[in-house]
C-alpha cells in the first residue's frame, strides 16, 4: 500500500545532515510495513532489529552505547555487514528498550553516516522501560492510520491520482461524484487500519472488517492493562468505550460525568491523558473567541473527544454499515458524528498541533466544529456529512470575527467554494488555490 509519509522518509534519506529517524504511532497503523517498502525500494541493503520480538537484542545496548560498538556486534549477530549509506537499519518497537533510544544521540554526534530508522508506539508511556527521546537528537516523524487518498489509492489508483490532479475543478468532480461517493461511505465503515483495508479489498466483507477492528480494540485494551498503572485501568477503557456515545448526541461535549456518578473530573485527567499521549483519542477544546495564540482562548473544561480512527470508531460504537450507509434522515447524529471523526483525523494529519471548536455564547445557536491554525492565520471548519451549501454557523462565525479563510465541508460539489468531503485530505492545496482566485 502507498502512503503519503513516503515522501518524507525520501528527503530524510536525501539530506546531507540526518539524525536517526523515529516514526512513531498507534499499533497497526503500518509503521513496519512503511519503513520496510522504503528500504527494499530505495535501499540495497535493509537490516530489521525486533525489540519485542528478540529479547537479546537488548543485551547489545547494555554494555555502552558507542556507535561503532553497537555496529559491530549486531552484523556479527545477523552474519552480514551493516554499512554505513547503503544498509538501511530499522529498529522496530524501541519502546521495549529504552536503550535504543538513548543511543540516536551517540548515532546522531558521532556516526551520523549510518541510516537508522526506528519505530515505536507510547514512546513516552513505558515509563518502567523507556527514556526520552534525546532532545534535538532524532527526527521524529508520525504515520497515522490510512486517510481517504491513500483508502482510495490502494483500490483505484486512477481515481484517486485524477481526484489529486482534478485542481478542484467542479466539471472533473461531478463527473466522477458516484464512485468517488461510493468509496468515500466505504472508507466510513471500513477506516484506515492497513490489515482492514486490505481486508476489505480482498473480500469486500463487512464481517471480516468488523472482526479484524474488533481485534485492534482487543489490542488497544490489552495495552491499557500492560502499560497503564492497575488503578487506571477502568478509567482507561471507560473513557475509551464513551467517546462513541457521547460524539453521537446533539452536543457533542464530553461529560466525564456521564462515565461514572462517583468519578470527578479530577479523577479521570490521568487517563484522558494518557489516552491523547497515547495517540488513540484527540481532544478537541472550545474557544468563544479566536486569537493567537489558540491555547490562551481555550476552555480545558469543555471539549469533545475523536478516536484515532473512524472504523474503530464505527466500530466500538457497534454503528452497524446498514445505518451509515442509510441515506434518510435517521441517524443524523451518527452520520454527523463520523463526518467530523474524518475531518479531525485528516487535521491531526496535516497540521500535527491541538484542534478546536467554537460556539457562540448562547448554547444551541451556533457551532463551527474545528478551528485550526495554519501559520499566523487562523482557520474555522465547519463540517457537514451530506450535501449542504450553506453553513449557518460558518456564516455566524464569519461575521463576528471576518476570517481571511474559512471552509465548508461537506459531500456537495456543485460548488467552487465548497470542500468536498472525499477531497478534504488535499485541504491546504484547496486553500492555497482559493486564495489565488481572491
Amino acid at each position: 500500500m502507498q502512503r503519503m509519509l513516503m515522501e518524507k522518509l525520501i528527503e530524510w534519506k536525501d539530506a546531507a545532515y540526518k539524525k536517526p529517524l523515529l516514526l512513531q504511532g498507534v499499533r497497526q497503523c503500518g509503521k513496519t510495513f512503511l519503513l520496510k517498502a522504503f528500504g527494499e525500494r530505495y535501499y540495497k541493503d535493509v537490516v530489521y532489529f525486533d525489540f519485542e520480538e528478540d529479547s537479546r537484542l537488548a543485551d547489545f545496548f547494555e554494555s555502552s552505547l558507542e556507535p561503532d560498538r553497537i555496529i559491530k556486534d549486531l552484523s556479527v549477530y545477523r552474519d552480514k555487514d551493516i554499512n554505513p549509506e547503503i544498509t538501511l537499519i530499522i529498529f522496530d518497537n524501541v519502546q521495549a528498550c529504552g536503550k535504543v533510544i538513548e543511543s540516536f544521540k551517540f548515532f546522531c554526534d558521532e556516526a551520523p553516516e549510518y541510516h537508522i530508522a526506528a519505530a515505536g508506539t507510547f514512546l513516552d508511556l513505558r515509563t518502567h522501560h523507556n527514556s526520552a527521546v534525546p532532545a534535538g537528537k532524532a527526527e521524529i516523524m508520525t504515520l497515522f492510520p490510512m486517510n481517504f487518498y491513500e483508502f482510495l489509492l490502494a483500490q483505484n489508483a486512477m481515481l484517486a491520482m485524477h481526484l489529486k490532479e482534478s485542481s478542484f475543478r467542479g466539471d472533473a468532480l461531478r463527473t466522477f461524484k458516484n464512485q468517488l461517493e461510493e468509496k468515500f461511505n466505504d472508507y466510513r465503515i471500513v477506516g484506515g487500519m492497513p490489515e482492514v483495508v486490505q481486508s476489505w479489498i480482498d473480500n469486500k466483507s463487512i464481517k471480516a472488517v468488523d472482526r479484524l477492528q474488533m481485534q485492534i480494540i482487543k489490542g488497544y485494551e490489552n495495552d491499557f492493562a500492560r502499560n497503564a498503572p492497575i488503578s487506571m485501568f477502568p478509567k482507561l477503557t471507560a473513557i475509551w468505550n464513551a467517546v462513541p456515545a457521547q460524539l453521537a448526541k446533539e452536543n457533542r461535549k464530553f461529560f466525564f460525568s456521564k462515565l461514572k456518578k462517583s468519578w470527578r473530573a479530577k479523577d479521570l485527567e490521568d487517563a484522558l491523558y494518557w489516552l491523547i499521549r497515547a495517540g488513540l483519542v484527540y481532544k478537541v477544546e472550545h474557544i468563544e473567541k479566536p486569537g493567537l495564540p489558540l491555547s490562551g482562548n481555550a476552555n480545558q473544561t469543555h471539549f469533545k473527544l475523536y478516536m484515532c480512527d473512524v472504523g474503530l470508531l464505527r466500530c466500538t460504537a457497534r454503528f452497524p454499515s446498514s445505518v451509515v450507509l442509510d441515506k434518510s434522515a435517521d441517524f443524523k447524529e451518527i452520520k454527523g458524528a463520523i463526518a467530523e471523526n474524518i475531518v479531525c483525523c485528516e487535521l491531526m494529519r496535516l497540521y500535527e498541533q491541538e484542534l478546536y471548536y467554537w460556539s457562540a455564547e448562547n448554547p444551541g445557536r451556533a457551532e463551527v466544529e474545528f478551528i485550526v491554525q495554519d501559520g499566523s492565520e487562523i482557520i474555522p471548519i465547519e463540517v457537514k456529512a451530506g450535501n449542504a451549501s450553506r453553513a449557518r454557523s460558518l456564516l455566524q462565525y464569519n461575521i463576528r470575527f471576518n476570517p481571511k479563510k474559512s471552509v465548508l465541508t461537506s459531500m456537495d460539489n456543485d460548488k467552487e467554494d465548497i470542500l468536498p468531503l472525499y477531497a478534504f485530505w488535499n485541504l491546504k492545496e484547496w486553500l492555497s488555490k482559493k486564495q489565488k482566485k481572491e
